[in-house]
């Protein structure tokens, strides 16, 4: 269970919010459960059929529509602090018409979370018609991708935390096991060193190590084989850890992988250190990119070199070409070019940075060179 953020804290962003809306020419915002709502209001809703949804207009009080047997459970989250009227519905009532009703009376155009379930966004089309539906995340990510210190001291735990992790990773890794008795034991550690919540374990040993988002599998790793290990948990303030380190196991891998290697450390270095105040998100995945490029490896560059990271694994800022947004203080993301040659080994090195009011604080600090781990 995550821990909720300080009533204040929660009251300025949702003021924020409803500013921000306003502004879009949005009369309200309808927010179901997910990170959207637990940023807003500290809820950890279950995404449930039943309608949980915050109503927040651009100009008035909020109102959070809970199914009753639900409302024990929203009131104990604390949201009744934050002078949030919790409405409950019944199972037989419809929850479409009660939201349409506590809306402005003059309402003509709803902002509705992003990751909604197509069935309560066509539910609201039904019982809101005439009235204009967009997406909050045009509104709430420029509230969210600038991370307060209290954020990003919360993300810097939780880099931490994934740090000791890898640091461990000699404890398990070895020839002759398979890839899922490593990844078990590698999800054990990452609740035992600081996170409450798993989100992902990758262990993709030789070819299996050219798949960027391969999990683990029964295949037996062997000697002289690189493998990929990229883990990720949520901590108890509910904010998320990312990192990719790549080992070579049980001897010395190929005088290829070293020679791509050598050059993917180069640019993933050269990209973190180009963050700061004014650059251009495309700017940083170029930096990347034109090192490895330039070194004939551009086609193994398969992805986007990084993506924000803070309630959610992935979320703005995107770090890949074509994204002009110049680079703010606050803003947290990844920064993880790859090499992979289909069938035979891949390499990737992943940090989270945040940007500074200077330059970049990295919130990963194991070492990037390749590390052999003796069988």
């Amino acid at each position: 269970m995550t821990s909720t953020p300080p009533s204040a804290d929660l009251r300025h962003r949702l003021d924020r919010a409803r500013t921000s809306a306003a502004a879009a020419g949005v009369d309200a915002l309808l927010v179901s459960p997910g990170s959207d709502l637990r940023y807003l209001t500290g809820y950890d809703a279950k995404p449930l059929e039943r309608l949980t949804c915050l109503i927040l207009p651009a100009e008035g009080a909020p109102t959070l529509v809970v199914p009753g047997l639900e409302r024990p459970a929203a009131t104990a989250s604390g949201v009744g602090d934050l002078g949030l009227e919790i409405v409950p519905w019944q199972e037989t009532d419809d929850p479409y018409a009660l939201v349409a009703k506590l809306l402005p009376a003059d309402v003509r155009r709803v902002a509705l979370d992003n990751h909604m379930w197509a069935e309560k966004v066509l539910a609201f089309r039904a019982s809101l018609p005439g009235v204009e539906q967009t997406l909050a995340g045009e509104i709430l990510r420029e509230l969210r991708m600038r991370k307060t210190p209290a954020e990003i001291e919360a993300l810097r735990a939780a880099g931490a935390a994934i740090d000791r992790v890898h640091a461990r990773i000699g404890e398990w890794l070895r020839p002759g096991r398979t890839e899922a008795e490593v990844g078990r034991d590698i999800y054990d550690a990452i609740i035992a060193e600081g996170h409450v919540q798993v989100d992902f374990v990758i262990v993709g040993s030789g070819p299996n190590s050219a798949s960027p988002h391969h999990e683990v599998s029964d295949r037996v790793i062997q000697a002289g084989e690189p493998v990929v290990v990229d883990i990720g948990g949520t901590n108890a303030a509910g904010y998320c850890s990312d990192e990719t380190r790549t080992y070579a196991v049980g001897g010395p891998v190929p005088e290829e992988f070293i020679r791509f290697y050598d050059v993917l450390q180069r640019a993933q270095e050269a990209a973190c250190a180009h963050v700061r105040p004014g650059v251009t998100a495309e700017s940083v995945d170029a930096v990347a990119r034109d090192i490895i490029t330039e070194a004939g490896y551009g086609d193994a560059f398969i992805h986007r070199t990084g993506h924000g990271i803070g309630m959610e694994g992935h979320e703005d800022p995107y770090i890949v070409a074509g994204n002009t947004l110049p680079l703010e203080p606050g803003m947290a993301f990844s920064v993880e070019p790859g090499i992979y040659f289909e069938g035979r080994h891949g390499a990737r090195i992943e940090d989270i940075v945040v940007v500074t009011e200077t330059g970049v604080e990295a919130l990963n600090l194991r070492p990037h060179d390749l590390r052999l781990i003796d069988g």
